[in-house]
């Protein structure tokens, strides 16, 4: 009876405690900015490794890495003015004398990492402003290595301008809209290789590598776009869809000196991927990766830019498929001594680093254990130490790490448990820092090639503080088996009045596919913050990692293959499961929720899963993979053609007449990457079912459904379908 006593006494003074804090409200969230963290913005590192530069309060100072000295203020908006107007600074490089800085300005976005805008080239020295070209906005502009010329892509065509002369060259003259692209790319390399900027710079400036994207066989996509119009207006680009045709992409070379444009031999077969290109440290000779359509061959080329011959120096096979951006960073780095080149493997069944010289042949195996390197951040060529970080300890967490190109000499530098994600000095002495846990925010702070902290940046206090007022609760990240014996990594925030006694409703939340995990130690910034409000409101809120995410081995990834989906929602099934065993979960009211392929998966859930679900919120869900990019799509599943039960077996549409509980479907009308398409036809399956469902489309907003109000109204939506139906 003493026992109970003291656990009930217990309780109450911690709820008395937690009732003098605040709750969270989604305009705090969506609308004023109460959770809103600080950052630092414009980072770039300085020639002599010793100085970076950041924009603060629109100017641009240069700051040291030691020390806290006071800055020194580069240029700021009242100073950037053409023709009396002043510029504003939304993006820019310093030429690698560092005597001119490139402006980008009045920025325009086109997809996810694209954008347009109006460059301008301010001189240090002179202090005047004066914009790189006339007429229509802009693209990608960049200096060549000796600072003087730019290049840049306006209307799918190529250009350099002589910053000395002023002479603007026309490299190509064939670009046109939905046909021909030169120095940029199509919509689907930009979305699934993350390439953007297509061209190129020599190391000596003589010449300038580019992709030409004839995408003139490539189907169309079209969409209304509405803007308030009398007669909405109709978007139309190219997006070639699983099994369909993909643009021909060919690698030239632009001679400077003599004005020859060189195609480089990528060999005949025409149906293929260039994921990578870039200068090896010889002026003449270019790396080109190459890869079949299945993505289960890979070559690394070295082009002879004079003659364009190719030759293959490494290649790899894949049963499945070869995912060349596991490692989050460049595929290929060349070591300064110009004789070897590294790159990133799964082929022991984790991803790690390889030397190989410049001839193909293996020197050795860098990196080795049973977990995955995330990213190569550079490489100190005095001490031939990489600098990377890993997944080593668990796939929840990213640490930095040395090591020696031979493979000795290991070292850990990061120490406090969570995420780091370093940028490193030019010469590899410094790094600035970000990090979080999956309850504190950013942290940015500066430290020293070894480790050890030098100042701290932006500690973010202020939010810290704030989120005290608030009634919250630990983000607490655990494991759980399934019956199938696979261990899974999850998330849970409780209730802050969580009393063990009671029976919660669960509140499941996911992505689920392949290149993105969802329990990690880190900040997840907004979705934190809600998801805290819906444990407030009384529900536990959980997050589960099924087979398919990243950092568990080749094998935990790839366990998916030619049938996306299946094991995804049995695992989030098993997550169910075991929340239903738990004493203190009503197993009755649990509900999940999901964006882009976890909409996908939430929408599979309701219906697949439908004895185990009682609501399902999709946003722009892929619902059947025919209807997904090929690049993609292709990488995971192979052809439709050739695996139609794997695309139609999984597919949210065909499970339709399972459905039994609440399902909320919400998509945006004008969404580029996963169309607007899937939601109808999902629509007309659960017409045909004759199933009720709830239905909200947000005219003209793309995949990310924000801008103005949107957030807020959305995630109104969300709450009030969660509150009235789970």
């Amino acid at each position: 009876m003493k026992r109970f006593l003291i656990i009930s006494f217990s309780v109450f003074i911690i709820n008395s405690l937690n009732a003098q804090k605040r709750n969270i409200s989604l305009e705090d969230i969506w609308k004023i900015g109460t959770f809103r963290s600080k950052g630092v913005y414009g980072l770039v590192s300085m020639k002599d490794g010793l100085h970076y530069s950041s924009v603060e309060n629109d100017t641009i100072f240069i700051f040291e890495y030691e020390k806290a000295t006071k800055p020194q203020a580069v240029i700021g908006i009242n100073q950037l003015k053409v023709n009396g107007v002043k510029i504003n600074i939304d993006n820019y490089q310093f030429s690698p004398d560092e005597t001119k800085l490139l402006i980008a300005s009045e920025t325009e976005h086109i997809y996810r990492h694209s954008t347009r805008e109006n460059y301008y080239v301010y001189d240090l020295k002179t202090k005047i402003t004066s914009p790189v070209t006339t007429g229509e906005k802009q693209m990608h502009a960049g200096f060549s290595p000796d600072g003087a010329k730019v290049a840049f892509v306006r209307g799918n065509n190529l250009f350099i301008k002589d910053l000395v002369s002023g002479k603007e060259t026309q490299i190509t003259t064939d670009g046109k809209q939905n046909n021909i692209i030169n120095g940029t790319t199509d919509w689907v390399y930009e979305e699934e290789f993350a390439i953007s900027t297509a061209y190129f710079w020599s190391p000596d400036s003589k010449k300038i590598a580019y992709y030409k994207f004839d995408e003139s066989q490539v189907k169309e996509f079209s969409f209304d776009e509405f803007n308030h119009l009398l007669y909405p207006t109709q978007y139309r680009f190219k997006y070639p869809k699983a099994g369909e045709k993909n643009s021909v992409v060919t690698i030239h070379v632009y001679d400077l000196v003599n004005g020859s444009d060189k195609l480089m031999d990528i060999g005949k077969e025409t149906d293929q991927y260039i994921p990578t290109v870039k200068w090896t440290l010889d002026a003449n000779m270019l790396s080109i990766v190459r890869m079949n359509r299945y993505q289960s061959r890979l070559d690394l080329l070295f082009a002879n830019t004079t003659t364009g011959e190719t030759k293959p120096v490494y290649s790899e096979t894949s049963d499945t498929f070869i995912d060349i951006h596991e490692g989050e960073g460049d595929y290929v780095y060349f070591t300064g001594d110009k004789k070897g080149f590294i790159v990133q493997s799964e082929k022991d069944g984790y991803n790690h680093l390889y030397l190989y010289d410049m001839n193909g042949k293996l020197i050795n195996q860098i990196t080795k254990g049973n977990w995955d390197v995330v990213n190569i951040k550079g490489i100190d060529e005095k001490t031939q130490t990489i600098f990377y970080t890993a997944s080593e300890t668990t796939a929840t967490e990213k640490d930095i790490y040395s090591i020696k190109t031979d493979g000795s000499g290991k070292k850990k530098i990061s120490i406090e448990k969570g995420t780091h994600s370093p940028e490193f000095s030019g010469n590899m002495n410094y790094y600035i820092n970000i990090f979080s846990t999956a309850n504190t925010p950013d942290v940015i702070a500066i430290y020293n090639q070894q480790g050890k902290q030098l100042r701290v940046l932006e500690s973010n206090e202020a939010l810290k503080k704030r989120m005290q007022e608030f009634n919250l609760s630990q983000k607490e990240l655990f494991t759980f088996r399934t019956t199938e014996n696979i261990e899974l990594n999850a998330w849970m925030i409780k209730p802050p009045d969580f009393n063990p006694d009671k029976k919660y409703p669960v509140f499941l939340t996911f992505y689920g596919g392949p290149g993105r995990n969802m329990v990690n130690n880190s900040f997840d910034g907004s979705n934190y913050f809600w998801f805290q409000m819906l444990a407030q409101k009384g529900y536990i809120v959980l997050c589960v990692d099924n087979r398919g995410t990243r950092y568990r081995g080749a094998a935990f990834k790839k366990s998916t293959y030619k049938q996306l989906g299946k094991l995804e929602v049995a695992d989030q099934i098993e997550a169910a499961k075991y929340m239903g065993t738990l004493p203190y979960v009503d197993k009755t009211r649990i509900g999940t929720f999901g964006w882009s392929f976890g909409g996908y998966l939430s929408s599979l859930c309701i219906t697949k899963g439908a004895d185990y679900f009682k609501t399902a919120i999709a946003v722009a869900p892929v619902t059947n993979w025919r209807y997904y990019d090929n690049i993609y799509t292709e990488r995971y599943m192979s052809l439709p053609q050739e695996n139609a039960s794997g695309y139609d077996d999984n597919s949210p549409i065909n499970h339709v007449d399972k459905l039994k509980g609440k399902y909320l479907l919400i998509h945006g009308s004008g969404d580029d990457n996963v169309h607007y398409q899937n939601t109808m036809e999902m629509i007309s399956a659960l017409v045909n079912a004759n199933k009720q469902f709830d239905l909200f489309i947000y005219p003209d907003k793309n995949h990310g459904i924000s801008g103005g109000n949107t957030r807020l109204h959305l995630y109104t939506k969300m709450t009030d379908f969660i509150l009235d139906n789970l």
